[in-house]
């Protein structure tokens, strides 16, 4: 049985790219889509948010000169991109989804409107929130976050493609180091863990609402979570 009623389910740009580090793998993306259809017949109510990192990351640009608004709306048309090609793979699945945008674009995608999207979910399709906040300088993290609190969601599922959990230092770089099961988020703040950034981190701190960071390169894994096997880290308000 599952855990959760209702999940926002975060995926990295770069879990879509798989390892050709760039655009979009389709075997990839199919696995995320059969994934999810997984956990929708739980009868658990899905929303996606994705990032644009496999295509564009509006800091880069920004690093190299470019006007950081600019940079950071080109970041969120590229989340549209990975948002549309996760909705076709889904609907191939035979997964109902809905694609509602923070910036109106209707000719693709329906504008983001929170009654409606709660209405979606309550009909089980899967909703993905495409280009992020709607404005610059927020990350998708914050608005993994910010959608979360909106719908009122029970957990943030976050699937990484490089680690499987919140470690103290890099393990790709450091041997010994070492893995947390629980953290608060009070924890991931004071000791700057990278887990998300700090304005989602306080968003969901402040609005109680938990997050399990895991690996999404082991096939299964986004229903172990939604089940409440023991895998990743979980972060909460308070340990």
């Amino acid at each position: 049985m599952s855990k959760y009623k209702r999940i926002v389910l975060k995926l990295s740009g770069e879990a879509l790219a798989g390892n050709q580090g760039y655009g979009i793998d389709p075997e990839v993306i199919q696995s995320i889509a059969a994934q999810i259809k997984d956990v929708v017949k739980l009868g658990t109510e899905v929303a996606v948010v994705v990032g644009g990192g496999n295509i564009w990351r509006g800091m880069a640009g920004s690093a190299k000169g470019m006007d950081r608004a600019t940079a950071d709306y080109m970041g969120m048309l590229a989340t549209v991109m990975n948002s549309l090609a996760l909705q076709d793979r889904l609907e191939h699945n035979e997964v109902e989804t809905r694609v509602q945008t923070s910036i109106e674009m209707r000719q693709v995608a329906e504008p983001y409107i929170r009654r409606k999207a709660i209405r979606h979910l309550e009909k089980k399709r899967v909703v993905l929130f495409a280009a992020g906040t709607g404005n610059p300088y927020f990350s998708t993290d914050t608005t993994a976050a910010l959608r979360a609190a909106e719908i009122e969601a029970d957990v943030i599922l976050m699937a990484k493609n490089n680690v499987d959990g919140v470690y103290d230092a890099d393990p790709s770089v450091d041997v010994n180091a070492k893995k947390y099961d629980e953290l608060s988020y009070f924890d991931v703040l004071r000791d700057g863990l990278g887990v998300m950034d700090s304005t989602a981190s306080t968003l969901c701190m402040d609005n109680d609402i938990p997050l399990l960071v895991f690996s999404i390169m082991e096939e299964g894994n986004i229903k172990k979570a939604v089940l409440g096997e023991d895998l990743g880290t979980i972060v909460r308000g308070n340990k």
